[in-house]
């Protein structure tokens, strides 16, 4: 029996565009997160994203991004911190709900997104302290 990944779970490619579609749709009214979206092409950072969240949920790997790390690099400058972080988990979840997903598969997304969250705010893992 083979078990299904988050990826095949949470409805595979039509549902990860549909999450990140709304997810950038809310980051941009969220005032916490709005500021950091500032000037950015928006196509592609959710091609990006969309990417992203492919290959970390087990679906196929096309990301070719920077790390995590570098890729936020830039925003801790503008004032990143956990709150910001906290708010993406946030708006991410609630997208996931709206979308059908269940809670155990947006429990399993968040602990994802908080994998990273000592990388996205360039700070010692905390396995490492």
């Amino acid at each position: 029996m083979t078990t299904k990944s988050l990826y095949e779970r949470l409805g595979g490619a039509p549902a990860i565009q549909a999450a990140v579609d709304r997810f950038y749709r809310r980051m941009l009214k969220d005032a916490r997160v709005a500021r950091f979206f500032e000037g950015v092409d928006m196509q592609r950072q959710a091609e990006k994203q969309r990417n992203f969240l492919t290959m970390v949920t087990g679906g196929p790997n096309h990301y070719t991004g920077k790390d995590m790390r570098d890729g936020h690099a830039h925003l801790l400058k503008l004032g990143l911190d956990d709150s910001h972080v906290d708010a993406v988990i946030e708006n991410l979840g609630a997208v996931l709900a709206e979308l059908g997903a269940n809670e155990a598969d947006i429990a399993e997304v968040a602990a994802l997104a908080n994998s990273v969250r000592d990388d996205v705010l360039s700070r010692q893992s905390r396995a490492r302290r």
